[in-house]
């Protein structure tokens, strides 16, 4: 024995699929997911902006909206050896006069299209003895917040969604987990500041300060490059006995 570690992260020959990876946390886990090796396959409503990210990485664009019942699962993961789900959107408003239609479009998206992409992806995956499925969540899945509703709930029912993956599909090789960040930099968060000044009547600045950074210890938004090094590794050969967890990213915010 050397004392030296024999695995690495080399995603060459694998297929990645990210939802939601024209900007933000998804933008970076295509990046570094294309920088280990993978051939990445960047879904995004916004499909123009996901061809901008497809070419920055060498990877391939796919104008999808998984809200809609006529998208088709399989032709977007059907052969996905890595498949990370990531797109997500938010909506903060009071319960009592939170509107159905965006409650039902939050766990459309967030709920509903990661059990069909995992389901349209499972039988590649299973066939090949390897898989890794990574689900975007938040700490809004193990803690909750006041008017985000739909979010929190759909983070929640990810939770439970990862969970299950996790236990059908050990057994075959494929790993599931959950990386679970408190405030990232991305353009979500951006809007929510917005909102939340708007909500509360306080300034933006207010908002971060007051509002998103009391709970953490540490006192900064985390940046999107920080949940996609994590994400890479949970598809490495090291993290092959990582299954069924959630990978809390949130300065000590649920420690308290």
């Amino acid at each position: 024995m050397t004392g030296e570690s024999s695995f690495g992260l080399d995603l060459t020959g694998r297929q990645a699929v990210v939802t939601g990876g024209a900007s933000g946390i998804g933008a970076a886990c295509a990046a570094r997911l294309a920088a280990a090796g993978a051939s990445v396959l960047i879904a995004d409503l916004d499909e123009q902006a996901a061809t901008k990210v497809a070419a920055e990485v060498g990877g391939q664009a796919y104008g999808v909206d998984l809200a809609a019942d006529s998208f088709d699962p399989d032709a977007l993961a059907g052969r996905a050896d890595v498949l990370v789900n990531c797109a997500g959107l938010q909506h903060v408003a009071p319960l009592h006069e939170f509107p159905l239609e965006k409650y039902r479009l939050l766990m459309t998206v967030m709920v509903e299209a990661p059990f069909r992409l995992a389901q349209a992806a499972l039988p590649h995956m299973y066939s090949r003895g390897y898989g890794r499925i990574v689900n975007i969540s938040s700490v809004h899945g193990l803690r909750a917040s006041p008017y985000k509703a739909a979010y929190v709930a759909a983070k929640h029912g990810l939770e439970g969604l990862s969970k299950v993956i996790a236990l059908e599909g050990g057994p075959h090789g494929v790993t599931s987990n959950t990386i679970c960040p408190a405030y990232v930099r991305t353009p979500l968060v951006e809007k929510q500041i917005s909102d939340q000044a708007r909500i509360h009547g306080i300034g933006e600045e207010q908002v971060v300060s007051d509002i998103m950074l009391t709970e953490p210890v540490i006192k900064r938004l985390i940046e999107p490059a920080e949940v996609a090094e994590l994400t890479a590794y949970l598809c490495s050969p090291a993290a092959s006995f990582a299954n069924g967890s959630s990978w809390v990213l949130d300065g000590g915010w649920s420690a308290r």
